[in-house]
Formats: structure tokens, C-alpha cells, sequence
């Protein structure tokens, strides 16, 4: 029995009925020819449309962040704040057409809703309607900003996504020494707080433990906001081993980390296939003979250092040796 086919797409072709295709996006389109062409100009960027699209939006994403930044002046606010407000509101509407769109087009609309696009685009429209019962709501919105990550996926800088996730797997890898570092901070951060209230007087702004430890940790880090201050001989030596204590100890873990991408880089360089002599791994995926043992790597292919092989027996060629030639016929009839 034939296999049933669905309508004509925009492409001249038919697409079965039974299941939707695969788009790079990750998500399936909505049935029907319209909901499924404003897919394709939302979610993908391989036509000139789609890409316009897109590129379009990161535009008015960077204009309403813009707006946000310039309605917070004062003296502009007292100007254009009526301008503002309008701006803001119209791009609100717009962006919240857009994520209605974004739904009414998807075949599966909870799984992008639930996704990290889906959230951020809900939180980029959230501020401005919430500011109608929370004031001062909408200054939240500079979350937009974060929504031109999808210049990557427009412009297909995917290089840059591998690069980040490479660091992402440096910090995994270095969590749990990173962890001990911070251990050792708080600890440190505990002590020296709690001797200097001992020391200092309340006068000198140490009023309590956790004052001390948050002049401790502005030490620690030699940020020295100067609003609380040591005044005792015995505390101010404290303050300066702090300070030398924190240059000692802050390049600590960019140290760790540093390690562990040249680690990751490394990784990336070499691969994890054993050598067939030896059975060591951590070759360069280049190589062609194994650094420790010399011996060919790559088993499908002949070492070209090792001999022809000669011809056996049944390879030598049947020309060599003439036959033996045919006796005359016997003509004596006699």
C-alpha cells in the first residue's frame, strides 16, 4: 500500500503526513503551510528572510535596552520621558507578538517555552507589564540584552559556542580545588574579621562581627573602600598582612583554571586511540607512529618503512614457463 504524502510545501515537494522533518533549530513546525513557513522565518536563519528577521530583532533588542539605559537620566527622563515611555511600551507589544507568534508556530510549544529562549523571552516582556502593578519594574528589562545570543545562531559563529563550552568543562574539571580555595578564603576571611573586632574599637566603625567580616573581605581583595578602617597600631598591621595575603593568594585560582584548559587544549590536540605496540594513549591526532614505541599507527594503511612483500608461488605469473609443446600428429597410417 502506497505511503500517504501531506500537502505540497513551499519548496515543490511532498512531506508525509506521519511525521515532520528535522530542522536545525531543534523544533518541529505546526501543521499547515502558513503556520509552517512562519517557522521557518522565525527559527531558522538559511534564507535571506529568516536571517533579515533576525538580524531586525537583535536591532530593536539593542534599541529598547537603549531606551531603558536613557530613560534612568534624570534630565533626559524630564525631556523624553513621555517619548520614552512610548518606545518602551511599543516595543513591549511587539516583542510580546512576537512570542505569541513564536508559540502559535510550534508543534511542541511547552518544550521551547520551558527552554532557555523560551524563559528569556518571557522575562524580557515581564518587567514592562508587572510595572503596571510593581513600579519601577521596568528597569529589569536590560535582560534583553542577554537575548542577541542569538546572533550566534544568525551569523553561525558556532566556533564561539565550542570555545565557551570548552571553559565550561576547564571550570568542571577545576570545581572542587576551586571549592577548597573558597573554603580557605571564608576561613580566613572568619578569623581575621573576628580578631579585628576584638582589637578595634566600636568607635573605628567595627560595631559588630559581620561589619568585621565585611571589611575582611574588602581587604582580602585589596578593593579598600576606606569607609571602615582600622585604627589601632596592632589592626592596621593586621590590615596590611591582609592585603599581602590577598595578592599572594588571589592568583591562585586563575592559576588552577589556566591549568585546566591548557589541559583541555591538549586534550582537544591529542587522541585517546591506544598504540597497538605499546597500548599507551596521548598520541597528537596527527601522528603517524607512536612517540613511545615508534610503531605505525594507523592499522588500516601499510607501514611505508617495512619492505614490499615478495610474490609467493601462487602469485608468480604462468608466462614465465612456456608449455610444453604439442606432439605432431602421427600421419603413419601403416
Amino acid at each position: 500500500m502506497p505511503e500517504r504524502q501531506g500537502p505540497a510545501n513551499q519548496y515543490g515537494g511532498t512531506s508525509h503526513v506521519e511525521s515532520s522533518p528535522t530542522r536545525a533549530s531543534g523544533f518541529e513546525p505546526a501543521t499547515g503551510r502558513f503556520r509552517a513557513r512562519l517557522f521557518h522565518w522565525i527559527f531558522e536563519s538559511d534564507t535571506p528572510a529568516a536571517k533579515a528577521f533576525d538580524i531586525g530583532l537583535i536591532v530593536m533588542i539593542f534599541a529598547s535596552v537603549a531606551v531603558v539605559m536613557l530613560d534612568s537620566v534624570p534630565s533626559l527622563n524630564a525631556q523624553y520621558g513621555e517619548l520614552f515611555s512610548i518606545l518602551e511600551w511599543s516595543f513591549t507589544i511587539i516583542f510580546t507578538l512576537e512570542y505569541a507568534v513564536r508559540l502559535y508556530c510550534l508543534k511542541h510549544p511547552g518544550t521551547w517555552a520551558k527552554g532557555f529562549y523560551g524563559v528569556l523571552d518571557l522575562l524580557s516582556i515581564a518587567p514592562t507589564w508587572l510595572s503596571l502593578l510593581i513600579p519601577g519594574a521596568q528597569a529589569l528589562l536590560v535582560v534583553r540584552v542577554l537575548r542577541v545570543l542569538r546572533l550566534f545562531r544568525v551569523l553561525r559563529l558556532m566556533a564561539f559556542v565550542g570555545e565557551g563550552r570548552m571553559l565550561v568543562e576547564a571550570l568542571a574539571r577545576s570545581r572542587r580545588k576551586i571549592l577548597l580555595f573558597f573554603i580557605t578564603v571564608l576561613s580566613i576571611i572568619t578569623v581575621f574579621g573576628a580578631l579585628i573586632y576584638l582589637i578595634e574599637p566600636p568607635e573605628a566603625g567595627f560595631t559588630s562581627i559581620p561589619k568585621a567580616l565585611y571589611w575582611a573581605v574588602v581587604t582580602l581583595t585589596t578593593v579598600g573602600y576606606g569607609d571602615i578602617a582600622p585604627i589601632t597600631p596592632l589592626g592596621q598591621f593586621i590590615s596590611a598582612m591582609m592585603m599581602i595575603l590577598g595578592y599572594s593568594i588571589l592568583a591562585v585560582p586563575t592559576g588552577v583554571f589556566s591549568a585546566e584548559v591548557i589541559n583541555g587544549l591538549r586534550m582537544q590536540q591529542t587522541s585517546d586511540e591506544a598504540c597497538p605496540g605499546c597500548g599507551r594513549e596521548g598520541h597528537d591526532r596527527n601522528a603517524k607512529y607512536c612517540k613511545h614505541c615508534g610503531t605505525w599507527l594507523d592499522e588500516d594503511t601499510r607501514d611505508p618503512r617495512e619492505p614490499e612483500p615478495e610474490p609467493g608461488p601462487e602469485l608468480q605469473s604462468t608466462d614465465e614457463t612456456e608449455p610444453p609443446a604439442a606432439e605432431p600428429p602421427n600421419l603413419d597410417r601403416s
